[in-house]
C-alpha cells in the first residue's frame, strides 16, 4: 500500500495487467492547493471482493486514526505522545489524585519530543483535570472521525463493468 500521484479521475478499481490478473485497488484520492492529486494504491494478484476492498479501505482508517491518537495531540502548544502506556500512566495519575490519594500531587508528565522535550507539572487536581478532559476528548473525537469514515466508505464505487 502506497500513496502515488496521479489523474483525478483515477478509476478506482482496476485491471492493470489482464495476463497476470494484476487488480489496484485505490481510495483516498485528493488533490491539494497546487492541483496535484494523489491517493492510496494497492495492487492485488487477484480481483478482490468487495469484503476484502472494504477490509483494506478499513484497516487503512483503522492505521491512520490510531496514528492520529498517538501523535495528534497537543496541550498548551505542546504535542503530547498519547501511547497506550502513557496514557495508562495519566489514567492513573488522574484517578489517584480525584481519590485524594497521599503524593498523587504534585505531577510531572515529560511532554514535547525526545530533541525538545517540556516537563510539564500539575499541581492541583484542577489543572490535571483539565489535561485529563482535554487528551480523553481528541482520542474520542478521533475515534469518532474513524468510524464516520468506515461509515462512509462507498463499495458501490468500487465495480468494474
Amino acid at each position: 500500500m502506497q500513496r502515488v500521484q496521479g489523474n483525478p479521475q483515477v478509476a478506482l478499481l482496476e485491471c492493470t495487467n489482464p495476463v497476470r490478473n494484476r487488480w489496484r485497488v485505490r481510495w483516498d484520492v485528493t488533490t491539494d492547493a497546487y492541483g496535484i492529486t494523489s491517493y492510496m494504491e494497492q495492487q492485488l494478484n487477484h480481483r478482490p471482493t468487495v469484503d476484502e476492498i472494504k477490509a483494506l479501505i478499513s484497516g487503512w482508517i483503522s492505521d491512520r486514526t490510531a496514528a492520529r491518537i498517538l501523535t495528534g495531540f497537543s496541550y498548551d502548544g505542546v504535542p503530547v505522545w498519547l501511547s497506550v502506556e502513557n496514557q495508562s500512566n495519566y489514567q492513573r495519575a488522574y484517578t489517584q489524585a480525584s481519590l485524594g490519594l497521599p503524593g498523587a500531587l504534585p505531577v510531572t508528565f515529560k511532554f514535547g519530543t525526545d530533541d525538545a522535550p517540556v516537563y510539564s507539572t500539575f499541581d492541583t487536581l484542577p489543572e490535571l483535570e483539565a489535561f485529563y478532559t482535554a487528551y480523553s476528548a481528541h482520542i474520542q473525537n478521533v475515534q469518532q472521525e474513524g468510524w464516520k469514515a468506515k461509515d462512509n466508505i462507498d463499495l458501490g464505487l468500487y465495480s468494474v463493468d
